[in-house]
């Protein structure tokens, strides 16, 4: 029998729809899991135990009275620490926020309760989602389950964890310049980034006003779809909001790639000198897998990464610093030192650096939807250009982003999935994503799907050791 932290969002639903569980039986096994698991990994910054069995009983009498909500009915899942909740601290693992209490939810919170969703509680993050993984919080950092020696990626840490962990089978993460793609790759989970504008983010504590993205890291592709079924949709008072149409994320998910056109950014990595030699197999091996299963896949030609570089980290410098400006300057030392060398160095951003930025910014999107998306249906990229490094190789100074090619999708707002596609030689997960066309979040499900069936990755983390050391 399959273990109940195992199910599927889908298979659950079914279970709990036929009688033969509860919404109630699932939570108490996963609140179970979380109380044997936790103190080792560091997910949760608040367990909200007793509001996941209210939900829980509360799912159970609406399925007894005939009342069916959808696909998140008496399924747990968790937030990110940014996420906005009613009478739920929110402290975005900050010192700065330590006793804030938000008065009302976030949209997506808004969305997960009228759909019957059960709140496990509030994950880890990066300080303010920017800063690192850092010891100097009130909070520790949350650990890979894959080996605790080493981070999750950031800065969706907490919920990258959390589901690695099998706590649950879908948790929010936000991305700004990759946040839920490299916990996802880092963790081997699946992580999606809708377009920009897809789903709404009011409520959400921002970082960078135009390039943040929120959406789910998951078990599954099948469950990140379904989880972008429920939160997606347009939010008139989010100025960022995209008024489109909603699809059936699901639809194409048996459809397969064949005769898909998908162009493969090899060049724009393989020449980079942190790209570990593992990662350069990995994806080459995915891109003729890719091609057995009948794509056409080609190489393309992209923008030199430098230049999204150059653009991400400018306009990120320049929109934190003015969200944390106050605080800066009449606490700085409330903040924890990575995410405050990280914010500071936003106000030495000029006006002039920042409308250039901005403007190159609408010439890189032009760049990648004009031309390789402009005759492909989607591109096959890599995530990190390495498996999650140890927390000792950090140093005491927040040092250059290095490791991500996840930021170019976060200035074009193109959707991006990033999806296992196999294990280093010291068992770390590897991943890459898997790029759309503005709002056809479908195609990147369709192709992660196919690419999930056909590369079967069944191994979990071997969770007996942070077991031994409680």
């Amino acid at each position: 029998m399959t273990a109940l932290h195992d199910l599927s969002i889908a298979d659950a639903g079914a279970k709990l729809r036929d009688g033969s569980l509860t919404s109630t039986a699932l939570t108490e096994a996963l609140l179970a899991r979380i109380a044997d698991l936790e103190p080792a990994l560091n997910a949760f910054i608040t367990v909200t135990a007793d509001r996941a069995m209210a939900d829980a009983a509360q799912a159970d009498a609406d399925f007894a009275a005939g009342t069916d909500k959808g696909p998140m009915q008496g399924i747990p899942y968790g937030l990110k620490d940014i996420y906005g909740t009613k009478d739920i601290r929110t402290t975005c693992h900050s010192n700065v926020l330590i006793d804030n209490v938000p008065t009302e939810d976030c949209v997506v919170e808004q969305k997960f309760k009228a759909g019957g969703g059960v709140l496990l509680g509030k994950l880890g993050t990066f300080e303010f989602a920017l800063g690192g993984p850092a010891f100097d919080l009130p909070f520790p950092p949350a650990r890979n389950p894959w080996n605790t020696d080493h981070q999750t990626g950031g800065s969706s840490s907490g919920s990258g964890a959390a589901i690695a962990a099998s706590y649950m089978r879908t948790a929010m993460g936000s991305d700004t310049g990759g946040s839920i793609r490299g916990p996802a790759a880092y963790c081997g989970t699946v992580g999606i980034k809708g377009t920009y504008g897809r789903v709404s983010r009011r409520g959400v504590f921002p970082l960078s006003y135009t390039l943040d993205h929120a959406g789910p890291l998951t078990q599954s592709v099948e469950d990140a779809a379904i989880t972008m079924q429920v939160i997606s949709g347009h939010d008139p008072l989010d100025p960022a909001s995209a008024d489109v149409p909603v699809p059936d994320f699901s639809a194409g998910l048996d459809a397969g790639v064949e005769g898909l056109r998908i162009g493969y950014t090899r060049d724009f990595y393989i020449h980079n000198e942190m790209t570990n030699p593992e990662i350069i197999a990995a994806l080459d091996a995915t891109a003729e897998t890719l091609a057995k299963l009948g794509a056409i896949v080609e190489e393309v030609a992209m923008p030199a990464w430098e230049l999204f570089q150059a653009c991400g980290s400018t306009i990120m410098s320049a929109e934190a610093y003015t969200i944390h400006e106050a605080d800066l300057k009449t606490r700085p030392t409330a903040f924890g030192r990575y995410a405050y060398q990280r914010i500071i160095a936003g106000g030495l951003v000029s006006a002039s650096d920042y409308i250039n930025a901005l403007r190159l910014r609408a010439d890189l999107t032009a760049q990648v939807n004009d031309g390789p998306l402009a005759t492909c249906d989607a591109l096959l990229a890599p995530t990190g250009l390495t498996p999650a490094n140890r927390f000792d190789e950090f140093g005491r100074d927040a040092g250059p982003w290095k490791g991500m090619l996840t930021i170019p999708y976060n200035i074009t707002g193109n959707p991006a999935l990033s999806v296992p596609i196999g294990f280093s030689a010291n068992g770390l997960p590897l991943g890459c994503q898997i790029v759309g066309k503005p709002f056809d979040e479908t195609m990147c499900f369709r192709i992660g799907a196919a690419l999930e069936g056909a590369l079967a990755l069944t191994q979990r983390p071997d969770l007996a050791p942070a077991l031994a050391a409680e």
